[in-house]
């Protein structure tokens, strides 16, 4: 909850937004506002938090801070996923300060009270003999697991997530998710508002400029405004030939168009969720540097010519499958002008690097196209931090989908069952 003046703040400054505008600049770095999206965003709906197999033995756990709070991810002695607040229950000291690690027990470093891997507190070394243990458990937060995608949610009473777990279940089932092995991930300090991250992914306008590898391999960067009977006849020729290689796997193209598909909307229940699956261009069966296969198919595919699965979930990933490996970026919020993104690839379990893969071949087209990302990223922070930023106007033919960002960022600011 947010206090009067900060709410009539906010209400303020979402006035003065013109429709088809990028946001007045004290939404990109202002503290107050800051502390709000923590509260209203990050803070009660479903966070993603990693793949499954990023911690696949038991004992192995993840560590994961948003705003004030660090939040411990791990796999418990029956192999379930659990989490919990990252603070021992005595003083309140932070019990794993590591990123990633493995634990037998968990041990508070400051006075050794020691939890099991269900969270239940097990020793309590110099506390009084009645003390009653169960009473001092970890305090555990909310898990939900689809296709060996992990989301938390902070919230008291976390919206549902059954429906989008369903989509998320069904759509990923082929690219077998839960059957895979982290290849490499890579994690990168974003010198910008995690608002601009979002507003770069959602729009390609600035690809054919800055993705020479992204646009030779895929269709979206083209719009109305520069998509003519050729390229339609391309893509409607593309999606034929897929079709039957598709069909092998059971599988359709869901977006058959020019342009990004639409994301987020608002108006729907699960609009923080969008997942679809698009064709390559001619002769790319992989998001690679020359299109070719880099890995060993993945998961129920037995043909290589499947397109891309794409999945996004507001507020914090976005993921790009094709037929042999999978990348993941991962979003935190670290202030106002400060984003931490991680991008992790995946290839099937059961392949070995040197032999199958190659992370020279698997790497570069997405190592690149997220590193450039940032730098505009970065540039775009630097020029909106000047006095002399003034909101400026979306393209309606290349940016409807940071405009419908920007109207779900408000939305959820200012839900309508607030007081």
């Amino acid at each position: 909850m947010v206090d009067g003046m900060d709410r009539g703040k906010i209400e303020a400054l979402i006035a003065t937004r013109q429709t088809g505008f990028t946001l007045p600049q004290p939404f990109y770095l202002d503290r107050a506002i800051y502390a709000i999206e923590i509260e209203q965003i990050w803070r009660t709906g479903w966070l993603f938090v990693a793949h499954d197999c990023e911690i696949p033995s038991v004992g192995d756990y993840l560590t994961w801070d948003i705003g004030e709070d660090s939040i411990l991810i791990l796999r418990d002695d029956e192999g379930e996923i659990r989490a919990f607040h990252n603070l021992c229950r005595h003083r309140g000291t932070r019990l794993c300060s590591q990123q990633q690690g493995h634990v037998g027990r968990i041990v508070c470093p400051y006075h050794q009270w020691t939890y099991d891997r269900s969270g239940q507190l097990c020793s309590a070394r110099g506390m009084e003999a009645d003390l009653n243990y169960k009473e001092w458990s970890l305090l555990p937060v909310t898990v939900a697991t689809a296709a060996g995608m992990i989301y938390i949610s902070l919230a008291d009473n976390p919206p549902p997530f059954d429906g989008v777990g369903k989509q998320i279940a069904a759509a990923a089932a082929p690219q077998g998710l839960n059957r895979a092995k982290v290849a490499c991930a890579i994690d990168y300090e974003i010198e910008a508002n995690w608002k601009l991250v979002w507003e770069n992914n959602r729009e390609c306008y600035h690809c054919n400029v800055n993705h020479p590898q992204y646009i030779r391999a895929n269709f979206d960067h083209y719009n109305e405004d520069d998509t003519n009977g050729a390229i339609q006849t391309r893509i409607a020729q593309q999606l034929q030939r897929n079709k039957e290689h598709l069909a092998a796997t059971g599988l359709t193209a869901t977006h058959q168009s020019t342009g990004m598909a639409s994301f987020p909307d608002p108006e729907n229940v699960d609009g923080w969720c969008a997942i679809n699956r698009t064709v390559l261009v001619e002769d790319y069966i992989s998001e690679t540097m020359d299109g070719q296969q880099v890995a060993p198919l993945m998961g129920d595919y037995v043909d290589p010519h499947v397109g891309t699965l794409r999945m996004r979930t507001m507020p914090n990933m976005w993921n790009h499958s094709s037929c042999d490996h999978v990348v993941t970026t991962r979003l935190l919020p670290a202030g106002p002008d400060r984003t931490l993104a991680r991008v992790v690839w995946l290839v099937d379990q059961d392949a070995v690097e040197g032999r199958d893969f190659t992370l020279e071949r698997l790497l570069p087209f997405w190592q690149l196209t997220s590193e450039q990302d940032w730098d505009l990223c970065r540039a775009a922070q630097q020029g909106i931090s000047s006095r002399a930023y003034r909101p400026g106007p979306l393209s309606t033919y290349k940016e409807w989908n940071v405009e419908a960002f920007i109207c779900w960022y408000l939305e959820q600011l200012t839900p309508s069952s607030e007081s």
